[in-house]
C-alpha cells in the first residue's frame, strides 16, 4: 500500500499527491537518476544467495528505463560482480557494491575504495574468529566486511550465530575502528569509510541542477541512504511490512512493479 510516515516514523497513511507530485518532476527533470538496492528491493530474499535474481519483470523494465534516458544505478552490500551475474539487466548498469566501496561501471571499469591497514587487521582477525567457530561457510568475504549469513536457519540457530557473532566481533570492532550492522538475515562487521549514505552523496555531486532522484531500498542499511536523499529526492522503502523509517513512501513488493511503471511511462518507452 502506497503510504507516508506516521507520527512514530512508519509510514502508514496513503499519500497520492506526494506521489503524483514526484511523477510531475520526473516529467519536466533535466536528468532522471533512479537508485536501486538488490537484495529484498529488486530480488526477493532467498536462503541460497546466489540465486536470488529479480522479479521476473524488472530486468526488462530497468532496461527500457535506462534506455529511455535515466541513470539507473544498483547499490547493495553485495560484491559489485556478484550483483551484475544475478540482476539480468543488459546492458548492464552501473553498480556500487559492498556498501560502496565498489564501483563497477558498465563498461567494466572497476573501482575500489582502499582501506587503512588497521582496518584490515581487524577484519582478517574477525574472519579467523569465525574459523575457529566453525562458521565460515555461513561467511561472505568481500572488500571491507565480512558478512555472517543465516537466513533460512532455525530461530535457535539464528541466535546463537548472533550472539557468537557479536561476541567475537565487539571488541574487534572497537579497537580496530569497524561498524558491526544487522541487516535482515544476518550481521556484518565492516569498514565505515564507505556506507549507501555516501553513494547516495556522489551520485548527487555528479547529477546536474534540476535533476530528479529516487533511492528504493528495504533494509536498515539503506536507511543512511535515505537520510542522505532527505529534502534532495524520494526515498521509498519497498517490504511486505512497514517499520520506522526516514523514508518518504512505502511500497509493497508487488507495487514496485508499478512504480517502475509508472517511472518508463513518465520517460517514454523507446
Amino acid at each position: 500500500m502506497l503510504g507516508s510516515k506516521g507520527e512514530k516514523g512508519a509510514i502508514t497513511m496513503p499519500v497520492r499527491d506526494l506521489y503524483a507530485a514526484f511523477l510531475d518532476a520526473l516529467r519536466t527533470a533535466s536528468q532522471r537518476i533512479l537508485l536501486l538496492d538488490y537484495d529484498g528491493t529488486l530480488a526477493p530474499f532467498r536462503a541460497e544467495r546466489h540465486l536470488a535474481v529479480p522479479y521476473p519483470e524488472v530486468p526488462q523494465l530497468l532496461k527500457k528505463i535506462a534506455a529511455a534516458g535515466t541513470r539507473v544505478v544498483l547499490i547493495s552490500g553485495r560484491m559489485a560482480r556478484d550483483v551484475a551475474s544475478l540482476c539480468g539487466i543488459q546492458p548492464r548498469p552501473e553498480i556500487w557494491g559492498s556498501h560502496g566501496l565498489e564501483r563497477l561501471l558498465s563498461d567494466d571499469s572497476y573501482e575500489v575504495v582502499p582501506l587503512p591497514e588497521k582496518q584490515l587487521l581487524g577484519l582478517s582477525l574477525a574472519a579467523r574468529g569465525l574459523e575457529d567457530e566453525g562458521f565460515q561457510k555461513a561467511a561472505e568475504r568481500k572488500p571491507g566486511g565480512i558478512a555472517l549469513h543465516w537466513r533460512g536457519k532455525p530461530a535457535s540457530q539464528v541466535e546463537q550465530f548472533r550472539e557468537k557473532a557479536l561476541k567475537l566481533w565487539e571488541p574487534v570492532a572497537h579497537e580496530y575502528g569497524l561498524r558491526i550492522v544487522e541487516f535482515d538475515g544476518g550481521v556484518e562487521i565492516r569498514s565505515p569509510v564507505r556506507d549507501k549514505g555516501s553513494v547516495v552523496q556522489a551520485i548527487l555531486s555528479e547529477a546536474k541542477p534540476g535533476a530528479t532522484v529516487a533511492y528504493l531500498g528495504d533494509d536498515q542499511t539503506d536507511e543512511d541512504a535515505f537520510r542522505a536523499l532527505k529534502g534532495k529526492g524520494l526515498a521509498i522503502l519497498v517490504r511486505p511490512e512497514s517499520r520506522a523509517t526516514s523514508a518518504d513512501l512505502w511500497l509493497q513488493p508487488p507495487e514496485l512493479i508499478e512504480f517502475l511503471k509508472a517511472w518508463l511511462q513518465v520517460c517514454g518507452e523507446v
